[in-house]
């Protein structure tokens, strides 16, 4: 029997949470993490395959691993890679020992190199469950919490609810339970459709507000990532202000009305900025977050001024700008007004450049003025502007411990980050 391992993680906050429950799995079975690859037993890789970077990195990430494991090591594969392109993988791939996807344990060891488990199309949760799954406790004074799995939408572009299934929400009781267990200073709740929270079960379209009402009661931070500008309504705006993190991160994706039509998305930039603007009167020091997808099939060159004046004028905090991938078993792969890859390119460069300079001169407006900063780790740290991992960080002193809250003065910017004192 293994009696060591590594994981190494790809992908998404949601993708953490699934490691997470995995480590606190393997540790159940008597195995002890290492530090490294080339020491461990079993090398198990839990990968992302939302777009094609993701796949070509999680495909990198799984030959270099096995380059570097000890002979006799087990290699294997999990997470939406597995899930989605096991057969592929198990073709392809002989360095792999075993794919394991969404449902199948990931110990004991079979030999079989491939587990046939899916989701499929109901809500039912598989034998071996991740989502409610016990964790070891967080080593960082915050801590990721998934409270669904799957998707509902049928976006244009995503592949999601095929291999994740559709949405199957916790409930609130084994919710708190894991954040009381993580005894951590923020939690940032993640799902692939978080203010959709509840509907599943039929509880109503607010259950997301007494869910983070209640999770707010028992840490310092509660922070929501990926928001449906459609649910951002008056009473949830008003419970994120209130929780003393209004940070908002946004799927918007594009705000061209005919591109979103193709992108089977609500909305538009008005609309948006609207909403924005109405965030902005309740909580003038709410911090915004957002994604858009550059060169989906039929953009146009209006279609993508029309982004670029949507940035320049919404004055987000953060923004990621990606190029569109053609997802197999997805409405956009039918399509027809592809862009080509160069101009995508050039796109994205310009969307990007647009974006670092509005970072920059937001970042540089703070300096001087005071902060509550949460200690992440020896002199880092982060205000209720930036979620972990993701946005830039706050430089502290470095005698302030872990895990601890300071208000403190911003005395220099530089770029995405800033230190105060």
């Amino acid at each position: 029997m293994p009696s060591t391992y590594f994981l190494e993680t790809l992908g998404c906050p949601k993708n953490q949470v699934d490691s997470d429950k995995l480590e606190g799995t393997l540790a159940a079975e008597g195995l002890q993490r290492v530090a490294a690859a080339e020491e461990a037993d079993v090398v198990v890789v839990n990968t992302c395959a939302f777009i094609d970077e993701a796949r070509a990195e999680s495909i990198e990430t799984i030959l270099a691993l096995s380059a570097q494991r000890r002979p006799g090591a087990e290699l294997v594969v999990t997470g939406c890679m597995a899930e989605r392109h096991g057969d592929e993988l198990a073709a392809e791939l002989p360095e792999i020992d075993r794919i394991a996807p969404f449902g199948a344990a990931l110990v004991p060891a079979a030999r079989s190199r491939s587990i046939p488990v899916s989701l499929g199309p109901t809500r039912r949760a598989p034998d071996f469950d991740l989502l409610n799954l016990p964790r070891p406790a967080s080593e960082r004074p915050w801590a990721y919490v998934k409270i669904a799995e799957g998707c509902d939408r049928a976006c244009g572009f995503c592949a999601i609810p095929t291999f994740r299934g559709p949405q199957r929400s916790r409930s609130i009781d084994k919710i708190l339970a894991e954040v009381e267990q993580l005894s951590v200073s923020e939690i940032v709740l993640v799902a692939q459709d978080l203010a959709a929270y509840g509907r599943d079960q039929g509880v109503g379209e607010r259950s997301i507000i007494p869910l983070v009402e209640q999770v707010a009661r028992r840490v310092d931070r509660v922070r929501l990532l990926y928001l449906y500008p459609s649910d951002l309504n008056d009473a949830l705006i008003d419970t994120i202000c209130d929780t003393g993190v209004p940070y908002f991160d946004l799927s918007l994706q594009h705000v061209s009305p005919s591109l979103m039509r193709r992108m089977r998305r609500w909305g538009d930039g008005d609309r948006f900025l609207e909403r924005i603007e109405a965030i902005r009167r309740r909580e003038p020091d709410a911090a915004f977050r957002s994604n858009f997808i550059v060169g989906y099939p039929g953009e146009t060159e209006a279609d993508h001024d029309a982004l670029l004046g949507f940035v320049e004028t919404a004055q987000l905090d953060w923004c990621g700008f990606f190029a569109y991938s053609p997802e197999a078993g997805t409405y956009a792969m039918e399509l027809d007004g592809d862009v080509d890859a160069a101009l995508r390119s050039d796109r994205l460069a310009e969307l990007r450049e647009l974006q670092d300079e509005i970072t920059a001169t937001k970042r540089d407006l703070l300096v001087g003025s005071q902060v509550e900063v949460l200690v992440d780790e020896r002199g880092v740290g982060r205000s209720h502007r930036e979620a972990p991992e993701i946005d830039g960080i706050i430089e502290v002193p470095a005698d302030l411990d872990v895990g601890t809250t300071h208000s403190l003065r911003v005395i220099a910017a530089m770029g995405p980050d800033l230190e105060a004192s």
